[in-house]
């Protein structure tokens, strides 16, 4: 995502009192600021803050991204005053606590061929999934007990959370409807165990998340892809009595198996080498 603005509203019409603020900011680093951000190293009030703000947006300095958050466009930006942040910076914003995860994650992780163009953004919190400079961002609200298992990540200088490779899959699993379907899933797997994924860790994620629709996929999806896990036998006695579908973005037809506890709803030789 860009921001473009012309040249000559970016480098005029600052008064005093804006430029030492925009100097203090470039000096602490920010990128993307709050009205706090505004209100504090200019000692003023909020309401205060909010206008000063807005004249910041209207003459090219500031571009607003979300309720009281906004992108700097720095001088850097050059001549044409084009300037491109990291949509994870952006996705940092859009909830709090936040981590990224799913489809995003798989990208970060190197499992997955495909360049999502959604950012997945896992919280507890309620927030809105929208829109911000043709990106879409995908709020998925999922419960504490499963707000786990993401690691600060450094984006462009700034700490991002992001999912780390064991819970990436345990979330796609658990939501294939977000990472693209069952298929992506096997893929990101085999590429995991091509980096050394510590199974015992996905594993223990999956007792933790206590989704049994998600350990069957796992369980299945290794088994057919020759990964080991080597708490296979305890992931299998935690299956739920109930049938699930293997794949929740596919038709419900498909043939039961009884061993899994899963519909097979995907033909079995798409998902994957039989050997990893």
């Amino acid at each position: 995502m860009s921001s473009t603005q012309e040249t000559q509203t970016i480098r005029q019409g600052l008064s005093t009192r804006e430029s030492r603020l925009l100097s203090h900011l470039a000096a602490e680093g920010h990128q993307i600021i709050s009205i706090d951000d505004v209100e504090a190293p200019l000692e003023v009030a909020p309401n205060t803050a909010r206008e000063i703000a807005s004249r910041l947006t209207e003459k090219g300095w500031l571009d607003r991204l979300l309720p009281g958050r906004y992108l700097i466009i720095p001088l850097a930006a050059g001549e044409e005053a084009v300037y491109t942040t990291h949509e994870y910076l952006i996705a940092s914003h859009v909830a709090e606590p936040m981590y990224i995860g799913y489809y995003s994650a798989l990208s970060h992780h190197g499992l997955t061929e495909q360049v999502p163009r959604t950012v997945y953004v896992v919280t507890p919190t309620r927030a809105q999934s929208r829109e911000i400079h043709g990106v879409p961002y995908r709020v998925a609200t999922v419960t504490e007990r499963k707000f786990f298992g993401y690691e600060p990540t450094s984006i462009e200088g700034t700490v991002v959370n992001v999912a780390d490779l064991a819970k990436t899959l345990v979330d796609c699993a658990d939501h294939p409807e977000y990472c693209g379907g069952i298929r992506e899933l096997a893929t990101a797997m085999v590429a995991a165990d091509d980096q050394a994924c510590s199974w015992a860790t996905v594993g223990e994620y999956l007792q933790r998340l206590d989704n049994g629709a998600a350990t069957k996929r796992i369980v299945y999806l290794a088994d057919q892809l020759s990964i080991d896990l080597p708490t296979r036998e305890t992931l299998v006695e935690s299956f739920t009595s109930g049938y699930s579908l293997l794949d929740p973005t596919q038709s419900e037809q498909g043939s039961y198996d009884s061993e899994y506890r899963l519909r097979i709803n995907v033909d079995p030789g798409t998902l994957g080498p039989t050997e990893s």
